[in-house]
């Protein structure tokens, strides 16, 4: 595909293709399962507790019980989803999910909503920006950040085959919905949505459609643009990067998350082992975020299309 066969289909909220997911796979596999700390309506599981009702555990506000509990329920066979924002999901129980899930190789799916700045007025103490970082830190844990509805119904789905502890990370916001519809998510496998010659931009989440926006301005002045979406951040399709900077020569890393720890820092390091390349990054600069709309908070913190155009610019005067 290319720039030009990506186009908005209409705003969808990614915990809305989470939602979607979750019911076609209790439909398919009688062994899913899904766990909520209270957050039911946010995590759009209404349809899959009114289909499956002896399938789902309202845990409370209990969020360690309920990665305890969804850790226990891998033992019988089952395939346990435990829901709750990103920041209750990852921060608050970080000890549960690194002794009962990743050290123990459990076969649980956290799935995570509200992530980022563009959770909005709730404000600092609910917009997680670390969680990225905790997450890929822990032994055998995948990471996945999709970029849209479509991608997260997808991820949601492959999520459902894989075995082992996984991370789903997904947001809250209306938010342009432009990839296939019917599409097959592989994890672990970049998706290239154009190949170009003078600058590579990886990005991940919401930030896949800024960076789409700018790599059209940049195509509009005779800027050669390769654009992957990274939406599995661990495993890391390190071919895939190593391979697009070996011939562009420099890239630009994008994402809601901060500076330290995310996949800009991920692909740094893979790149200073294999292949040192001039590379910039537009994400939230080791700061917490604030109380705004997601429009706000994205330009204050440097997230919009002209920071990643901006950034693509500076990154080819240093090739």
């Amino acid at each position: 595909m290319a720039l030009q066969d990506y186009t908005d289909q209409g705003g969808k909220d990614t915990r809305s293709g989470f939602g979607v997911g979750m019911l076609e796979l209790g439909r398919n596999n009688p062994n899913v399962v899904a766990l909520c700390a209270d957050l039911l309506g946010s995590l759009k599981l209404d349809d899959f507790v009114k289909e499956f009702p002896e399938r789902f555990v309202q845990c409370g506000i209990a969020e360690a019980n309920m990665i305890s509990v969804a850790a226990g329920m891998t033992i019988g066979g089952k395939i346990p989803f435990a829901t709750t924002f990103a920041n209750f999901a990852t921060g608050r129980v970080y000890d549960q999910i690194r002794q009962s899930v990743a050290y123990s190789g459990k076969n649980v799916k956290i799935a995570a909503s509200h992530a980022g700045l563009t959770l909005g007025e709730d404000g600092a103490t609910h917009q997680i920006l670390e969680d990225i970082g905790l997450m890929q830190m822990l032994p055998g844990m995948t990471v996945i950040n999709p970029c849209d509805f479509n991608q997260t119904k997808a991820a949601t789905l492959a999520l459902g085959e894989h075995v082992g502890p996984a991370y789903l990370r997904f947001g809250r916001p209306k938010w342009p919905n432009f990839t296939p519809e019917n599409q097959t998510f592989e994890i672990g496998k970049a998706v290239l949505m154009n190949e170009g010659k003078d600058v590579t931009i990886f990005a991940t989440g919401h930030l896949v459609w800024k960076s789409l926006e700018a790599a059209r301005q940049l195509e509009a002045e005779g800027v050669s643009v390769e654009l992957i979406n990274i939406h599995t951040i661990k495993p890391l399709d390190e071919e895939a990067v190593l391979r697009s900077v070996s011939k562009t020569g420099c890239a630009v890393v994008c994402e809601e998350h901060n500076v330290i720890g995310g996949l800009g820092s991920t692909i740094a390091t893979l790149l200073a082992k294999g292949k040192p390349t001039p590379t910039e990054f537009v994400a939230v600069n080791d700061s917490f975020g604030e109380s705004g709309t997601p429009d706000q908070l994205l330009a204050k913190y440097g997230l919009e299309t002209v920071n990643v155009y901006q950034a693509a610019k500076k990154v080819l005067n240093r090739k």
